[in-house]
């Protein structure tokens, strides 16, 4: 009758310990993030919002003749690598529309410090600089400070970075 008794109780612990290592294992699942790769599971490189709208709508064209970031207008839109681009104005869109590579911010409209660190952010449209001709956002201005520290160094490493990303 003990051995019954001993056997039972240590059927019931087994079977408390495969609830307690299911719960622990589910419960480990959601908690721990999925790894994270820099490639970008779509075939569009650019920064876009859900609804295909690149760096949110800003017109890339204005920080070139503007000299500062500029809600586009839903009336003025060019579709290009994947994404909606909105522009200010009809001469902005059709300046786009000629020489994209020229207005398009570097790596898609992501953060350049984030890439030149190795990790892909999003960008912030209100945080910029031009270097070289070309346009480069960032997610916060700190990591626009970093960046334009050593602005060739950090455009290199953003530069190998972003090529990997795009595997």
């Amino acid at each position: 009758m003990y051995n019954t008794i001993l056997l039972a109780q240590g059927l019931d612990m087994m079977r408390r310990i495969r609830v307690h290592a299911l719960a622990i294992a589910a419960l480990m699942a959601i908690a721990l993030p999925a790894p994270m790769s820099m490639a970008d599971s779509s075939p569009n490189p650019a920064n876009v919002e859900p609804d295909k709208v690149a760096i949110k709508g800003y017109d890339t064209v204005a920080y070139f003749t503007n000299g500062q970031p500029t809600k586009g207008n839903t009336e003025f839109i060019f579709a290009w690598n994947g994404a909606q681009w909105r522009f200010a104005n009809a001469t902005h869109r059709d300046m786009f529309a000629s020489d994209p590579e020229r207005y398009a911010p570097q790596f898609g409209g992501h953060c350049s410090m984030g890439l030149s660190k190795g990790v892909k952010v999003a960008a912030d449209p209100e945080v910029w600089t031009i270097v070289d001709g070309k346009l480069y956002l960032y997610f916060s201005r700190g990591a626009r400070d970093s960046f334009k520290q050593d602005a060739q160094e950090s455009i290199k490493k953003a530069e190998a970075n972003w090529g990997k990303a795009q595997k």
